[in-house]
């Protein structure tokens, strides 16, 4: 399974979104706003997120900001910052 599909499913697993699939979500949507909609406490679960299954900590929020504007933003930054490939 592909990092990118994890990370939807985890997404919308651990905020609860419903009526929301993994391919409902495309690689380069938005995360926030007028993409999945996301809001800044979904921001923050997500860091938790990273921390518990990547053992990411996201503190800078320039950074922080650039990996959550997608899957594919987010997935690549996992890759830069993790052992996760």
């Amino acid at each position: 399974m592909s990092l990118e599909l994890d990370l939807k499913k985890l997404i919308i697993e651990e905020l609860k979104i419903e009526d929301v699939e993994p391919e409902d979500i495309g690689d380069e949507d938005a995360l926030f706003g007028e993409g999945l909609g996301l809001d800044s406490l979904d921001a923050v679960e997500l860091v938790v997120i990273l921390k518990k299954h990547y053992k990411i900590d996201l503190e800078d929020m320039e950074k922080a900001r650039a990996a959550f504007a997608s899957i594919k933003a987010l997935a690549a930054y996992i890759r830069e910052n993790s052992e996760v490939q």
